[in-house]
């Protein structure tokens, strides 16, 4: 093998990906060069959080690094594969947060409302709601509740959704329309319990 130190410039992002399959630390340097901006990007438009947008991205390149002997080129394009590893990390840690945030939410409204009076009240119960739909959401299998947490709450298209995802738009519609007749049948049955004594 020579010496020579190995130029990116004419390799394609599947010959980049082969090298670090192989375990060259350059060509991981390479990919994040090539990825990193918009893989900070998309970090950022989902946790609205510099730091924490810099923590998944790091996380996501780590385990490019660990997994690049699975990736498979028949599945994604490298730069589908490296966005979507660090959108799953950046929802996961947004779920992660707002299960921490929700966790002792009950006991605290109780609290709120009588400190605060009626505009706290308000605001707990929009808590609650928000809470009763995260936890319908998190009832869904991951391939609907993605498609809709990421569609609703991130502002992607559906055909965006097809690119980053990438799957067929038709599979998108159908995950979108059969997850958001799921959650209305659990949002539904919520309510239902709450008015029955």
């Amino acid at each position: 093998m020579s010496d020579r130190p190995v130029t990116f410039e004419s390799l394609s992002d599947l010959g980049v990906m082969a090298l670090v399959a192989r375990g060259d630390q350059s060509a991981l340097g390479e990919l994040y060069d090539r990825y990193g901006a918009a893989a900070h990007s998309l970090a950022l438009r989902v946790l609205r959080d510099r730091e924490l947008a810099e923590d998944v991205v790091q996380e996501a390149f780590v385990a490019l690094w660990r997994s690049a002997s699975t990736y498979d080129p028949a599945r994604a394009k490298p730069s589908t594969w490296i966005l979507t590893l660090v959108h799953r990390r950046a929802v996961d840690m947004v779920r992660h947060r707002a299960r921490r945030s929700t966790a002792s939410l009950e006991p605290a409204a109780a609290e709120a409302i009588a400190a605060e009076g009626e505009d706290a009240g308000s605001r707990v119960w929009g808590s609650i709601v928000r809470a009763r739909i995260g936890r319908a959401l998190r009832r869904l299998p991951d391939e609907m509740r993605e498609a809709i947490e990421l569609a609703y709450f991130e502002g992607y298209t559906q055909s965006e959704l097809s690119e980053l995802l990438n799957i067929p738009l038709g599979t998108v519609k159908t995950r979108t329309a059969r997850g958001l007749a799921l959650l209305r049948e659990d949002l539904d049955a919520d309510r239902e319990s709450v008015r029955t004594p």
